[in-house]
């Protein structure tokens, strides 16, 4: 990173958000953008960045679930081509998380290089664990009320909105542990970390809004 780029992205304004299901993410997220007038990045890495905020879920969505990165079989192929005489393919191709993993890091670097935003999940607290002004929010809650809230939130029964956290919540921690080495649920990645079960998911967005401006001005960002 140039001088110029690095001294830009200290004056930048960048929030991540990393949620398990039904801690109202989808909603909170963006939420939180539109109050402090910043854009909304959701948690996909593929297509538009900056995406309709009506099509952001809760739950897993398809594409989230055909990125996941592979797990034994990598070291299964591996060890088969070298067994049977047969080339063994670079990194990257025989294991695309290296290659996920770079994608991930710049789609965040491009946010918080760029002109900031609201960045729901892709390990964004991760990527920018040590970016001056990136404030780093963890939504949680306990288990039975993540799972109420998520089933209103998405308008299903508990029933199903069970089969969508157990789900969501294993891949979502999985990929963060896969590509990065890092526990999502670690609370050092965050600045705050909110039950908002707990709290009204409006009284949550005027919260971390006060929490991120007070954040900005603590770092010397003009109002």
């Amino acid at each position: 990173m140039s001088q110029a780029s690095a001294a830009n992205s200290a004056r930048v304004r960048v929030l991540t958000v990393s949620a398990i299901y039904g801690a109202g993410g989808s909603v909170i997220a963006p939420g939180v953008a539109s109050a402090l007038g910043l854009d909304f990045f959701d948690r996909l890495i593929q297509g538009d960045e900056t995406r309709n905020v009506d099509s952001i879920m809760e739950r897993l969505t398809r594409e989230e679930r055909d990125q996941a990165p592979p797990g034994r079989i990598v070291a299964g192929l591996s060890s088969l081509s070298s067994t049977i005489g047969l080339p063994v393919l670079g990194v990257d191709d025989l294991d695309p998380r290296g290659q996920l993993r770079r994608q991930v890091e710049t789609s965040v670097s491009r946010v918080a290089a760029d002109a900031g935003g609201v960045i729901l999940g892709r390990a964004a607290a991760v990527v920018l664990s040590d970016h001056p002004t990136a404030f780093n929010v963890r939504l949680h809650g306990p288990s039975d009320r993540c799972l109420r809230q998520g089933a209103a939130i998405e308008g299903v029964t508990e029933s199903v909105a069970r089969q969508h956290q157990t789900e969501s919540d294993r891949s979502w921690g999985r990929f963060v542990t896969r590509l990065f080495d890092r526990d999502p649920a670690d609370s050092k990645l965050y600045h705050v970390v909110l039950d908002s079960t707990a709290i009204p998911i409006e009284a949550s967005i005027e919260l971390i809004a006060t929490f991120a401006r007070a954040f900005w001005k603590q770092c010397g960002l003009p109002d």
